[in-house]
């Protein structure tokens, strides 16, 4: 049996079963995301049921991800993905046949839950598929076109409304996606077929250099079940998941109180409408740096610098708020924000591909993708509790100390599951 080193691999054999559909479901999201609380206002919600109609998305994907490891393990990635497009579009269907704020919380939610089962699918084809020597690269460049359709889709999305006049018709930008994601799937040979003997290589090699250390041995273990395996991976995602989980939530503070702080230093919206998007380019532009360093280096060349930029951003904003150059320092630290999120592009996905069990990761890769999920799931309610409660400048240092938390736990143990091989 030949090693993983000689196992055939080819970028070509997975920019269309993997990146194309990523790339067209993420582009539908992002053109119908930032209109969500538009039309909800538009059906009479007040700001505070828009931002809970907008919220369900995320509560869909979390409630989703357990029994989507289900799903994929049982009718396999291409079919997971088929039918996380054919719920993204009922979700859609339903928010338009009735024009009440119900209606639209239910399709959102009903998005959230394809979301789940499609990221999910994804991650776990490139998990099964992808070698060892190259997973980094290939996981951070599923994230930068994932980050990529969000990119583009905002921009569909103001052309249609400009031309529409209205924000509902956006909502066919998503259907239009996701039959072009059916209709390329279907095309398409079955990409677990067409990869399968790579697989079965990898596995059964006994000459492959990378083989398991005896920390992913541990984390490898055989599991039947999306349950089974958190229990028997348990030690395993307590600690990683713990990391990986605060990691999510930083990034998701970031999107949260960037925003927020630009109108509490009184920034022109403008103004802060760019520093963000250039923070946002910055990101993006690195993401297969990330994949580089990781497959050079290792992972937590990539997770630590990562989650120690993104803390350090949040503790500096936590002290300059009332300073003269209040201004001067968010832009600083928006571009800080912008390289540390796109150092750590794909790292929470490779780490998972690296500790789930190679013939059967889906159920693993729930229960982990649960946890990062819940971490940025939280992290907006953290920080608009304790703003409410003390202020925004104690928001940002809590988050801020978290993510020095968060630093030390990856730090203590990712050497122990994902020691860097030595090449």
């Amino acid at each position: 049996m030949m090693p993983v080193s000689a196992t055939p691999f080819s970028w070509r054999g997975i920019i269309l079963p993997a990146y194309l559909p990523t790339l067209l479901f993420s582009l539908g999201e992002g053109a119908i995301i930032p209109v969500i609380p538009v039309v909800a206002t538009e059906r009479g919600a007040s700001l505070a049921l828009a931002g809970l109609i907008a919220a369900m998305l995320m509560v869909g994907e979390l409630v989703g991800d357990l029994p989507a490891g289900w799903v994929v393990a049982r009718i396999g990635e291409r079919n997971a993905m088929i039918g996380a497009a054919l719920i993204a579009v009922t979700g859609v269907l339903v928010a338009l046949a009735s024009p009440t704020t119900v209606a639209l919380g239910v399709g959102v939610f009903l998005l959230g839950l394809a979301t789940a089962v499609f990221g999910l699918a994804r991650h776990a084809f490139l998990t099964s598929y992808v070698p060892e020597r190259v997973r980094a690269r290939a996981l951070s460049t599923l994230a930068g076109v994932f980050r990529a359709g969000w990119a583009i889709g905002p921009f569909i999305a103001a052309a249609i409304i400009a031309v529409a006049g209205t924000s509902e018709p956006v909502f066919w930008v998503l259907v239009a996606s996701c039959f072009a994601v059916v209709v390329v799937l279907v095309l398409l040979p079955d990409p677990e077929r067409a990869f399968g003997a790579a697989r079965l290589a990898r596995e059964a090699s006994a000459t492959d250099p990378d083989a398991p250390t005896a920390g992913e041995a541990e984390a490898a273990a055989a599991s039947q079940g999306v349950f089974r395996a958190i229990v028997v991976h348990r030690e395993v995602l307590a600690r990683i998941g713990t990391g990986i989980g605060i990691l999510a939530a930083l990034r998701a503070s970031r999107t949260m109180i960037l925003p927020l702080w630009a109108v509490s230093i009184g920034m022109p919206p403008e103004q802060a409408a760019l520093v963000i998007g250039i923070s946002a380019t910055i990101d993006f532009a690195l993401f297969y740096v990330s994949g580089q360093v990781m497959d050079r280096f290792g992972r937590m060349w990539s997770a630590i610098p990562g989650l120690l930029g993104l803390a350090i951003g949040h503790l500096v904003l936590a002290f300059t708020h009332d300073v003269p150059a209040a201004a001067a320092w968010f832009t600083a630290v928006a571009l800080l924000f912008g390289v540390a999120n796109g150092l750590s592009s794909g790292v929470i996905l490779t780490l998972g591909a690296d500790l789930a069990p190679k013939a059967n990761p889906a159920p693993f890769l729930a229960g982990y993708r649960t946890i990062g999920d819940a971490g940025q799931a939280v992290a907006p309610l953290v920080v608009a509790g304790v703003t409410s409660l003390v202020s925004i400048m104690a928001a940002s240092a809590t988050m801020g100390v978290v993510g020095l938390i968060g630093a030390g736990v990856l730090w203590r143990y990712i050497p122990k599951y994902v020691p860097r091989r030595l090449r």
